[in-house]
């Protein structure tokens, strides 16, 4: 399993790019967010990696940081949806917007993405809806959140059973959201968050 590559970008285009780390050259299928965020031509670049074996295709796909790789491997895990509906996916919405999007069963965000049907939507915000909800009920306890627990239906918990779906675990999603306000809207409070994380 290659985690993540670091090296200069040798070519790039909408949906891939080539990485050359110590010598080789690795071709990497990417969102077309990641690939416009993505530094020249020439430039150093790290990207977090998928790597998907079939028997006639071994293809690596790659991310800008590993919330994406997470809900990558989230997505795919889902049945009926194969590594190129898991990019196109993730070409139009965010790792947050996606948890989101689940939790309130917003199936109709899903059909943004191309591959992706009205059918095909209702089964992955009905799949995902599951492992946000299995987050809210096992990964908050009174001794992960201190003295302020919020409850089931607050923005809090609402966003740590976002954060737990995207791969964190229940202490560090609720260590991420110990000092935030629960006034402020979920997907604000995910979005700080993951910053907090990412600095750590």
């Amino acid at each position: 399993m290659i985690y993540c590559l670091n090296g200069k970008i040798l070519k790039k285009s909408l949906d891939q790019v080539v990485i050359s780390c110590a010598g080789v050259g690795y071709q990497v299928q990417v969102p077309s967010s990641v690939a416009g965020a993505l530094p020249a031509v020439g430039q150093e670049a790290t990207l977090y990696t998928c790597m998907n074996v079939t028997e006639s295709d071994v293809s690596l796909f790659g991310f800008a940081d590993e919330e994406q790789q997470a809900c990558f491997k989230m997505l795919t895990a889902v049945s009926g949806v194969g590594p190129k509906v898991g990019l196109a996916i993730l070409s139009v919405l965010t790792p947050q917007r996606i948890a989101l999007a689940a939790s309130a069963g917003d199936h109709k965000a899903f059909t943004a993405a191309s591959g992706v049907g009205p059918k095909l939507a209702q089964r992955i915000t009905l799949e995902l809806k599951d492992k946000v909800g299995k987050g809210l009920a096992e990964g908050l306890t009174l001794a992960d959140l201190g003295p302020a627990a919020p409850a089931a239906g607050s923005n809090l918990a609402q966003a740590a059973a976002a954060l737990t779906s995207l791969g964190y675990s229940s202490g560090e999603a609720a260590a991420a959201l110990t000092r935030l306000d629960d006034a402020l809207p979920v997907e604000e409070l995910i979005k700080l968050a993951l910053r907090g994380m990412a600095r750590r």
